[in-house]
C-alpha cells in the first residue's frame, strides 16, 4: 500500500531548557509519525498540528506517514513490529486500539504490543439525531422507542469494529435495547446518512458536529465523556442520564514494546512541551476541546479500560 508521506523540518535552533547540553538517549535519524488514516482526517491533523509544534525541540526532522487501512490497524501493526529505538511512533487511542481487538483477532496486542509515551487529546463522542425533521430530541426518547420495538431504530457507525459501532454496544447493553447497526465507510459517510433520514442516529465526534450542530440539522443528545464539552455545555453526559458508559476517543504516541524508560522521557518531554506552542493552543481552542494529556501509563490505562468495557459489553 502506497504512503503518504510530509516532511516537516526540523528547525536550526532548539528550545534553551532542553536543546544544550542533552545527554543520554536522543534520535538520530528522522522520527516517523505513523498515522492510520488518510491525511485530512482527525488523527492527521492532531499527528501534523503536535509535530509542527515540536519540531523546534527535536535534533532530527518529524515525519508524518500515512498508512491508512483496516481502521488503523495497519498502521498499528507496522509500529508493533518496528524496532523499539524510539524513531518510529504511532498515533494511537482510537479504534486500533481501544475497539477493534474487541472484534475480532488482530496481528498485535494492545495491551502488550506498544510502549504508551504521552496522550494529547479526548475528543468527545456525542450520539446524535437528525435535527431538522427528526423524531427525537431526547436520549430518553430513543431508549424508550428501543424498548418497544427492538432492532426498529436503526444507528450507522464508520464501521464494524469502530468506536461508533462499539458505542452503541455499550449504550445497548447498559439499557436493554438493541439498536440495527448499518456499517458506513467512514464518520462522513454516516453523517451523510443522518442528513438524509437513512438511519436514526450517529455517533460523531465534537469536531465533525461543530457546523451542522450549529444549524440544527444534527442534534447531539448525549454525551460519552466523563464530564460535559466545553464546546456543547448544554448536552448532558450518559453518566447524568443513569447509564455508566465513557469512551473518549483519545489520541496520543505510542511506540513498540520494548522502548526503555530513558527513550520514553525523552520523547514524552519534548511532546507535552509542543503542548505548550502557539499553534498548538490554538488548535485546541478551534476544536474547543480541553487539555488531554496523559502521561504514557495514564494514557495506557484509559485505553486497556475502554478496551476491556467493550469487550465485556460484546460477551453480553
Amino acid at each position: 500500500m502506497k504512503l503518504t508521506r510530509r516532511v516537516l523540518l526540523a528547525a536550526p535552533l532548539f528550545a534553551p531548557s532542553i536543546g544544550r547540553a542533552q545527554s543520554g538517549w536522543q534520535p538520530t535519524r528522522p522520527i516517523q509519525l505513523i498515522v492510520g488514516f488518510a491525511p485530512g482526517g482527525g488523527s492527521d491533523i492532531i499527528a501534523r498540528t503536535i509535530a509542527e509544534a515540536c519540531t523546534p525541540l527535536f535534533p532530527v526532522p518529524l515525519v508524518v506517514v500515512n498508512r491508512p487501512g483496516a481502521g488503523g490497524a495497519l498502521a498499528a501493526e507496522q509500529v508493533a513490529r518496528a524496532a523499539p529505538d524510539g524513531h518510529t511512533l504511532l498515533i494511537a487511542g482510537g479504534s486500533e486500539s481501544t475497539s477493534l481487538p474487541a472484534h475480532r483477532e488482530l496481528p498485535y496486542d494492545p495491551k502488550k504490543s506498544f510502549t504508551a509515551v504521552i496522550r494529547l487529546t479526548r475528543n468527545a463522542h456525542f450520539i446524535c439525531a437528525r435535527g431538522k425533521g427528526g423524531r427525537f430530541t431526547a436520549l430518553e426518547q430513543v431508549i424508550e422507542a428501543a424498548k418497544v420495538r427492538p432492532e426498529a431504530l436503526t444507528h450507522g457507525s464508520s464501521g464494524v469494529g469502530t468506536l461508533s459501532h462499539s458505542i452503541f454496544i455499550m449504550l445497548g447493553r447498559a439499557t436493554g435495547t438493541q439498536i440495527l447497526h448499518v456499517p458506513y465507510t467512514g464518520g462522513g459517510p454516516q453523517q451523510q446518512a443522518l442528513l438524509a433520514g437513512q438511519v436514526d442516529l450517529v455517533v460523531q465526534a465534537s469536531d465533525e458536529l461543530r457546523g451542522l450542530a450549529a444549524s440544527g440539522d444534527i442534534l447531539p443528545l448525549a454525551c460519552a465523556s466523563a464530564q460535559r464539552m466545553p464546546a456543547y455545555p448544554q448536552v448532558p453526559t450518559l453518566r447524568e442520564r443513569g447509564i455508566e458508559l465513557v469512551a473518549d476517543n483519545m489520541k496520543g504516541w505510542v511506540g513498540p514494546a520494548g522502548m526503555p524508560p530513558e527513550m520514553v522521557s525523552y520523547l514524552h518531554d519534548r511532546f507535552r512541551q509542543g503542548m505548550s506552542a502557539p499553534g498548538w493552543q490554538r488548535f485546541m481552542q478551534t476544536t474547543g476541546e480541553a487539555d488531554g494529556y496523559a502521561d504514557g501509563a495514564g494514557f495506557q490505562r484509559d485505553m486497556d479500560t475502554l478496551l476491556d468495557a467493550i469487550r465485556a459489553a460484546m460477551r453480553a
